[in-house]
């Protein structure tokens, strides 16, 4: 394995990235973490699952996270986002050319690889969500999405508390305190960034019917932070081209939870069976 870090500019700042290289590549993979969190923390699990299947690694640390520069748990623009995405997809071909790519996204990141392939111009393979941020899994306080939509107009880069409940991330204490250590790890998020992954997960759920690249969906069926009934829905709409996975039991971190060696498998699999695929 081959590991090199990288920075890039967008909207006037430096976020920062790696790449993973195995020994034969088949595929890349463009990763894309959730809110709160950082590329990194995927290199205990997903990484070396992907790697051990010959498919290499592109990941960074969206805006307001992990070690890219700026306020936490802030963006300038939702459009910034997929920007990022699409620097991604140029620093894979120019690595790893001719080689299918992929994107795989995770809740907040979820929201983001779906909405780039149903909103962007593009020549991806596929594209995996696990846990997407379509909905929430709960209803926010009236009172608070009033305040949120105030704040938004008059201050957007204003944070709160992101108020994540950790019990609902896993079934394993263990990954539960390693989040709770985590020093790069932040509870920190603006309005804007809330409330247009609201806007985004129902405009990609209204829209589901124009996909065209093969998405594969897993969720797990006792996500208390993201609904896993979104994912459904959306699904539906989307038809023949989503695989969705409802993976019974499972929290929100599928790739930290005790079902993480099945998921990843099937998310291996699905890969390689889409390279193969005319």
């Amino acid at each position: 394995m081959t590991l090199d870090n990288f920075e890039f500019q967008i909207a006037g700042k430096t976020l920062k990235g790696q790449y993973y290289k195995p020994v034969e590549t088949l595929a890349v993979v463009i990763l894309v973490h959730g809110m709160g969190e950082y590329a990194l923390r995927y290199e205990r699990t997903v990484v070396p699952a992907l790697l051990k299947s010959s498919i290499a690694i592109i990941s960074y640390d969206q805006f307001g996270h992990g070690r890219t520069e700026g306020k936490k748990g802030h963006h300038p623009g939702y459009n910034y986002l997929l920007d990022s995405i699409d620097q991604m997809i140029e620093k894979a071909k120019k690595l790893f050319p001719s080689k299918p790519i992929f994107l795989y996204g995770h809740s907040m990141g979820g929201n983001v690889v779906i909405n780039f392939t149903l909103r962007r111009k593009h020549d991806l393979t596929g594209t995996i969500a696990t846990s997407p941020f379509l909905e929430l899994a709960f209803e926010p306080p009236q009172w608070k999405m009033i305040f949120g939509k105030i704040i938004d107009k008059i201050f957007p880069s204003m944070t709160m508390p992101n108020e994540l409940d950790l019990k609902f991330l896993s079934k394993d204490q263990h990954e539960i305190d390693a989040y709770k250590n985590d020093p790069l790890i932040h509870d920190r998020v603006s309005t804007k960034y809330s409330l247009e992954l609201m806007r985004t997960g129902e405009w990609a759920i209204n829209h589901a019917d124009s996909l065209t690249t093969p998405l594969l969906l897993m969720h797990g069926t006792k996500d208390q932070i993201t609904s896993h009934l979104a994912s459904e829905e959306f699904a539906k709409r989307a038809k023949e081209l989503v695989t969705f996975v409802p993976v019974e039991n499972g929290y929100h971190e599928l790739h930290h939870d005790i079902e993480k060696d099945a998921v990843l498998s099937q998310i291996c699999h699905w890969i390689k069976d889409h390279i193969t695929k005319p």
